[in-house]
C-alpha cells in the first residue's frame, strides 16, 4: 500500500459526476475515483470547516466508533472490479484491528474527520501515469469546463485523464483546502 492524499475534489463538467483524485505523498501518481454527489457534499462541508446542527451520517459514524472505544486508525482503497473502487476502513479496538467493507467515498469522508492516513493499492496507482498537480489548491466541486474526455460510465484510460487533468483550470478547484 502506498500513502496518499486527497489532492482534489472536482466535478466531470461533461458527465455532472463528482469525482476525488488522491495524489501518491511521495510521487506525482494519482488515483481518480468517482463519487456521488452527497459524499463530495460531506467531503467538501468538512474540508471547508462547515458546523452542521446535528451530525450528518460520517460525522456520526465516527462518533459511534468512538463511543464503542474505536478508532479509524487508516483507510486503504484496494482495488477496482468492473469499474467500481473498493476500499476497507482499519478500526483500533484496544489491541485488536478490524476491517470493514466500504466505499472509497464513505473511507475517505470518514479517514478526514479522524485525519488518519490514506493509502491505495500499488496496482491503482500503476494503472495511471505521473501527472503534474496543477497547482496544490484542491477545489470544491464545479463545473471543471465540460471536458469531453471523461466518461460518465467508467474510468477513464490514463490518457483521458491526463488531457482532462492538463485542461483544468485554478478557477476550477474553488477555495477549499485540505
Amino acid at each position: 500500500m502506498v500513502p496518499v492524499r486527497l489532492s482534489r475534489l472536482a466535478m466531470d463538467g461533461t458527465a455532472g459526476t463528482n469525482l476525488v483524485v488522491l495524489q501518491e505523498v511521495q510521487g506525482d501518481r494519482m488515483l481518480p475515483i468517482w463519487i456521488g454527489r452527497a459524499e463530495a457534499e460531506a467531503i467538501a462541508r468538512h474540508l471547508e470547516g462547515v458546523s452542521v446542527e446535528r451530525p450528518l451520517t460520517h460525522d456520526l459514524a465516527q462518533s459511534m466508533v468512538a463511543l464503542l472505544g474505536g478508532a479509524i486508525a487508516s483507510v486503504r482503497v484496494t482495488h477496482v472490479s468492473e469499474s467500481t473502487f473498493f476500499a476497507e476502513i482499519i478500526l483500533s479496538c484496544g489491541n485488536e484491528q478490524r476491517v470493514v467493507d466500504a466505499r472509497p467515498s464513505d473511507a475517505i469522508a470518514l479517514a478526514i474527520r479522524a485525519n488518519a492516513p490514506i493509502f491505495a493499492a500499488e496496482a491503482l496507482l500503476a494503472h495511471y501515469p505521473a501527472l503534474s498537480d496543477a497547482g496544490d489548491a484542491p477545489g470544491e466541486s464545479t463545473d471543471a469546463g465540460g471536458y469531453q474526455s471523461l466518461s460518465a460510465t467508467g474510468t477513464p484510460d490514463s490518457a483521458e485523464l491526463q488531457r482532462y487533468l492538463e485542461q483544468m483550470r485554478p478557477e476550477d478547484f474553488g477555495k477549499f483546502r485540505p
